[in-house]
């Protein structure tokens, strides 16, 4: 990851509601969750929140599948891991091996 792209998904994380949806999101696992069921659950207007989703998908936070007539959404943690990973990669004096285990937590299992 890069400056930019670390900077991207920071700014998309850094208002409210988007944060609600990423947590919303990682907590669903990778099944993730309909689009419509996301502004349900967080009580957002379905056209601001489409373009939440965007957002956060331009962050490589989140991603998209169809399922069936609906879209789905799930947690990027490819994309999150490699957030952190820009975040801790100088931690620790040069040691990133002492952060890792954060890291790490950081990918479902």
């Amino acid at each position: 990851m890069i400056k930019n792209e670390a900077l991207d998904a920071l700014a998309a994380l850094g208002q409210e509601t988007r944060l609600d949806v990423f947590r919303l999101l990682v907590r669903a696992g990778p099944e993730g969750v309909p689009a419509g069921d996301i502004a349900d659950r967080l009580g957002a207007v379905q056209n601001t929140m489409s373009a939440h989703l965007k957002v956060l998908a331009q962050a490589g936070l989140i991603a998209a599948r169809r399922d069936g007539r609906s879209v789905r959404y799930s947690a990027d943690m490819t994309g999150f891991r490699d957030l952190l990973a820009y975040l801790m990669e100088d931690c620790c004096n040069g040691r990133p091996e002492l952060c890792r285990p954060a890291i790490e937590a950081a990918t479902c299992r």
